[in-house]
C-alpha cells in the first residue's frame, strides 16, 4: 500500500459537483466550455483536485487587498 497525495487524487463529476456544492449539470456544462480544468478518461469527464483548488483561488472575489502606496 501507498500513501494517497489528496491534491493528486482525481474526482469525478459527482464528486467535483458534492465537492463545490453544486448540480452535475452545472459541472457538466463548465467541463464541456472549458470553465473548469477537467478531462476526458473513457468518455466521463474527471478532474484534479488540486488544479480545482488551484481555479477557486484564481476565480475567487477574496483576493488580498493591494498595497496602497503614500496614503
Amino acid at each position: 500500500m501507498g500513501t494517497t497525495d489528496s491534491s493528486g487524487e482525481i474526482l469525478t463529476l459527482e464528486e467535483v459537483a458534492a465537492f463545490l456544492k453544486a448540480g452535475k449539470r452545472t459541472v457538466y456544462r463548465f467541463a464541456q466550455n472549458g470553465d473548469i480544468p477537467a478531462f476526458k478518461l473513457g468518455g466521463t469527464w474527471r478532474f484534479r483536485r488540486s488544479e480545482l483548488e488551484r481555479w477557486i483561488d484564481a476565480n475567487s472575489n477574496q483576493h488580498p487587498p493591494a498595497k496602497k502606496g503614500g496614503d
